[in-house]
């Protein structure tokens, strides 16, 4: 059995610029944000942004395009689905 990968639905890039400027592209939705976090819904995953001084520049959900600049420290997917859960037991009835 191999696991099939759903490819995404808009391509998804990040660019940083100086660690100063992020263009993410493929972005669907917008969880959180303020200036010192930006969440982010893409197909990949979701990203969070963290920093000093964010600001969002240009948003446009239905291009899925982000604009944000401030000082960017750190990015960073977490999985859309849960993982698997259930332990031992669950690995060993399947």
């Amino acid at each position: 059995m191999t696991e099939e990968k759903k490819q995404p639905a808009m391509p998804h890039n990040v660019v940083m610029e100086d660690r100063r400027l992020l263009t993410v592209s493929g972005v669907s939705d917008v969880d959180s944000f303020d200036e010192h976090s930006v969440s982010v819904f893409t197909d990949m995953g979701e990203l969070i942004v963290r920093g000093d001084d964010l600001h969002i520049n240009r948003l446009s959900v239905e291009v899925g395009e982000l604009l944000l600049e401030g000082t960017i420290a750190s990015l960073t997917y977490q999985d859309t689905q849960p993982k698997e859960s259930g332990g031992f037991f669950r690995k060993v009835f399947r």
